[in-house]
């Protein structure tokens, strides 16, 4: 067996492997990108970003996601919100993927799932392809070359598109042809029928959703940042697409992380400078953008492909990263919505309970494009912010956050990058300039001291005003031009709420309860 770059005495071989034409053990970036080309996965493109498509899936396939129930299992996981598989089930895909394995050249990685060398978990990962490679390495820590030579895996991934899983033998859905089967007792996690490489990144965020909370360890499904002098750290909560990558990444602060998965449409340097500069050079992964024929420049603003057009840099690129990955407790929490229904104010200052209420709501609205089939707008609630990720029941997230949050007196924000002066398709987005100024008056302390108003819908408290933003941004029904339509979408989107929250009452004291918007604040 032909091997190459650096590896444990801990090989292939011992997790079962045999007669593979060659493992490529922890290539770095140049060779990646030369099996890439040699393999056609991919191709450059201006600037000397990789560009790879991932086929008829864009995104990821969370009704193909199963966790194998036993006795770990069976009376921790959340199943309402997990898939089933048994174990035989899951021995079955694992014996098929060994055996898919046979003849083939595959790409291997050793990384770290964490950077706090208390609770991070040690990942090995197996693709067929080199670019899943690249993207898995560039999303995760990299150890050093000592690290490398005696590491262990805890965790083994094994991503494999070629293969199609059989629902019977494997116990996946029926009609599909991709399966996502994760076993925490052996610490093992399948992956086939889909070239996202997104699923190899959420597998690792989903196993140590099982396992710290368990140590008193709160996994968060966020970004963060700290002020350059490290004493002032801020979480940001928030669903796909609603600004995580975005507003961490702030010129002021330095950005705390792994690596960088953001979405690209319509990015672009006025906007995003930090960001955009780190996507478009040699080292970045580029997924699904489309790009001219001849000059190889990227399109942004083409969504032809998919809405969901990605890319993945090293955290490096981003001139104010930190290089430690880790920070002190927040003294801010932000949670970010996109509210297309053009209704909630830019931002908000919210009580401990109201907090607890939005975590887990983890509210955001979906827009035409954005999934096949969607027109219009369409409330998306996704518990924690993280819902598909969740192994366990979202009350022992809250829980711990809530504690967390008490224990260290943090100041928690809504902020709404969506919509105002109307719905999508009506408003404008929210000016990300006054976004900006929003928060960093909220993470300097400046905000506190502001006069606040109740919102009549939601009832947390917004800024009268403040300097740098339009002040009727903050007063959104002044935004629109038909007032009884204001009202009448803001009842619609606060009944949405608490219909959404129906399935948390019973695990939820009366406080958190009282923290509902209720329609009953807006009469006047």
């Amino acid at each position: 067996m032909h091997e190459s770059g650096i590896r444990s005495a801990y090989g292939a071989d011992k997790f079962g492997f045999k007669e593979l034409k060659a493992v490529r053990w922890n290539l770095q970036t140049p060779a990646l990108y030369e099996h890439s080309l040699q393999r056609q996965e991919g191709q450059i493109v201006a600037g000397g970003a990789l560009c790879a498509e991932t086929g008829h899936h864009t995104g990821r396939s969370p009704k193909d996601k199963h966790t194998v129930v036993d006795e770990l299992t069976e009376k921790k996981v959340w199943w309402d919100n997990n898939k089933k598989v048994s174990k035989e089930h899951f021995n079955n895909l694992l014996e098929d993927f060994l055996a898919h394995s046979k003849g083939k050249e595959l790409f291997a990685q050793d990384l770290f799932g964490g950077a706090d060398p208390s609770y991070r978990i040690k990942v090995r990962v197996f693709t067929e392809l080199a670019w899943h490679s690249l993207f898995i390495r560039t999303l995760l820590i990299r150890p050093e070359a000592d690290e490398l030579a005696k590491f262990e895996p805890e965790l083994t991934i094994l991503d494999f598109p070629s293969f199609k899983p059989d629902p019977k033998r494997h116990g996946g859905r029926e009609g599909s042809d991709t399966m996502v089967a994760i076993d925490f007792t052996r610490k093992i996690v399948l992956i086939c029928g889909s070239s996202y490489a997104g699923e190899m990144k959420k597998s690792v965020f989903t196993t140590l959703n099982f396992y710290l909370p368990q140590q008193g360890v709160m996994p968060m499904h966020c970004s963060a940042n700290v002020s350059n002098d490290g004493k002032e750290s801020a979480l940001f909560f928030g669903l796909s697409g609603t600004g995580k990558t975005t507003l961490s990444a702030d010129p002021n602060r330095t950005l705390i992380g792994d690596g960088c998965y953001a979405k690209t449409v319509n990015l672009s340097r006025e906007n995003e400078p930090m960001i955009y500069d780190a996507t478009n050079r040699f080292g970045a992964i580029l997924e699904n953008v489309a790009f001219d024929s001849v000059t190889r420049v990227p399109d942004y603003t083409d969504v032809s492909k998919t809405e969901n057009t990605r890319s993945a840099y090293p955290l490096e690129f981003i001139p104010n990263a930190s290089r430690t990955g880790q920070a002190g407790h927040p003294k801010n929490i932000i949670m970010l919505t996109a509210d297309a229904y053009g209704v909630m104010p830019p931002i908000a200052k919210l009580t401990s309970e109201q907090a607890m209420y939005h975590f887990l709501s983890g509210y955001t609205a979906k827009v035409a494009g954005t999934e096949k089939g969607l027109t219009g707008v369409e409330p998306e609630f996704s518990a924690c912010f993280g819902s598909p990720f969740l192994p366990l029941h979202p009350s022992e997230y809250a829980k711990l956050l809530r504690e967390y949050i008490s224990k260290h007196k943090v100041d928690c924000w809504l902020v709404n990058s969506g919509w105002t002066g109307g719905k999508y398709g009506v408003g404008r987005r929210m000016p990300i300039k006054a976004t900006r100024t929003l928060l960093t008056a909220a993470l300097d302390g400046s905000l506190k001291d502001a006069d606040f108003h109740t919102d009549p819908y939601f009832g947390f408290a917004v800024p009268n005003s403040v300097p740098g933003v339009e002040p009727h941004l903050l007063y959104p029904s002044k935004t629109w031009k038909n007032k009884a339509e204001f009202d009448e979408t803001a009842k619609n989107l606060v009944g949405m709420f608490q219909k959404n929250f129906q399935k948390f009452e019973s695990h939820v004291d009366a406080e958190i309860k009282k923290a509902a918007p209720a329609i009953g604040l807006a009469a006047e």
